[in-house]
């Protein structure tokens, strides 16, 4: 009895703790689905994210790929004496003399009006012209004599030979006629036209014609600013920030210093184009629409990101590092900078190649300084006029003819490259410094 006494007792303590341990497992349960649920979210956000990212990409590609391609038609010209002045080689009509030989080609003849040959070139790029004129001024011996030149065709018939112009659309609703469609294709067939990759876009500038337009100008442009923007910013803002993080008293100064300095990184970026046409080009009298002004702009603009970059990379090396070079008896600026800011520079590094690479994609301050003018050439310096990537793909954007759309998307195409360099360039250093250090 007793035996059975003690058994009867012992069986509710032993179920006793079960209730807790279902609850303790419950509460379990809702923390791994709680972690499950924000690690699908997350994946979610990626998704969608990656999503957009190859959607934005494709359709840039998809409309700016065919710019990579171009026709080219190669014909024999006639330099006919009769038809050039010695005296006034600029003044003589050679487009229309390279159309004569495009019509003999063809087996057509010219009517009293000129309509036909009007027809002719607009199927045939201006430069093939500009050749014949540099021809004949490097040796004026060629008039008289037969000389085969190769340039671009119109950009409407480029067009056409990559089928964005179709035969079939009615032909009040396109540039070129039907008669314009079966002279192309008899160019082709018989192989007077023909396609290839299209260097020129990437060592010709700006042209008011889209099949003569690249993006050599603008690249160096770009180039020659970002020089301006690096010499002036990186320095400068490294500096600013080693002093308010390793030097400057804490005090109220220095706090209204680094509450401006955050807040200048929030500025719109319009507001430093104001700025820059007020200072430099207004009272400094700096050459408006040059890399020089285009680069101190910009300098203004990544500062406050650099000093930003900069202090948090410093805050990130361990307190023992200057303890315990003061300890062995280093100076406060030994030990900044032979300690500290070595380890830092991967971080600092990484701010200021990032900040360079947000600095090229900007378009609202160069506006205000005057870039968005057309510049034909590649700037001679530092203080030519010039333009670069972002605004060139302004330019072209809202450009009427079509065959500019394309050419928008391709210089967003190298832009995005530029910019993918600079990244590739700041993951390298970073890499190096960390092995290094």
């Amino acid at each position: 009895m007793t035996d059975a006494a003690i058994n009867a007792g012992a069986a509710p303590r032993e179920q006793g703790p079960r209730p807790q341990l279902s609850a303790a497992e419950a509460r379990l349960k809702k923390r791994y689905r709680s972690e499950m649920w924000f690690k699908a979210q997350g994946i979610a956000a990626i998704v969608v994210a990656m999503i957009f990212l190859v959607v934005l990409v494709g359709r840039i590609v998809a409309q700016g790929y065919t710019t990579f391609e171009t026709h080219s038609i190669s014909v024999p010209v006639y330099l006919n004496p009769d038809r050039i002045d010695r005296s006034a080689l600029d003044g003589v009509n050679y487009d229309y003399i390279v159309a004569e030989a495009v019509m003999k080609k063809l087996n057509i003849q010219d009517d009293d009006l000129g309509t036909t040959s009007g027809k002719v070139m607009d199927l045939v790029s201006r430069d093939l012209g500009f050749q014949l004129l540099d021809k004949i001024k490097a040796d004026p011996s060629v008039i008289g004599k037969t000389i085969e030149v190769t340039g671009p065709v119109k950009a409407d018939a480029d067009l056409y030979y990559k089928g964005e112009i179709k035969r079939s659309t009615p032909e009040e609703d396109r540039k070129l006629d039907n008669q314009q469609l079966t002279w192309l294709d008899q160019l082709e067939k018989d192989g007077t036209v023909k396609g290839g990759f299209n260097f020129g876009f990437f060592t010709k500038s700006d042209s008011t014609e889209p099949e003569q337009a690249g993006v050599l100008g603008a690249v160096v442009g770009s180039a020659l600013m970002l020089v301006i923007t690096a010499l002036i910013a990186v320095p400068v803002g490294v500096l600013a920030a080693v002093y308010l993080e390793e030097f400057a008293p804490k005090n109220r100064w220095t706090d209204v210093i680094e509450v401006n300095i955050n807040n200048l990184a929030a500025v719109p970026s319009i507001v430093y184009g104001l700025l820059g046409l007020a200072l430099f080009i207004n009272w400094l009298h700096v050459p408006r629409s040059s890399p020089l002004v285009g680069g101190l702009v910009l300098a203004l603009m990544a500062l406050p990101t650099v000093i930003i970059a900069t202090r948090s990379a410093l805050k990130a090396v361990p307190p023992s590092i200057r303890e315990a070079a003061l300890g062995v008896g280093a100076s406060r600026a030994q030990t900044v900078f032979h300690h500290v800011l070595p380890l830092a520079m991967p971080g600092v590094m990484t701010g200021a190649i990032l900040s360079l690479a947000h600095a090229l994609g900007e378009t609202a301050p160069l506006l205000m300084i005057g870039m968005v003018s057309f510049v034909p050439g590649v700037p001679e310096g530092f203080t030519g006029a010039s333009t670069v990537l972002p605004v060139q793909v302004f330019i072209w954007e809202n450009a009427s003819e079509r065959a500019f759309h394309e050419r928008t998307a391709a210089a967003i195409l190298v832009l995005l490259i530029f910019m993918i360099v600079m990244n590739a360039a700041a993951v390298i250093l970073r890499r190096r410094f960390e092995r290094r250090w």
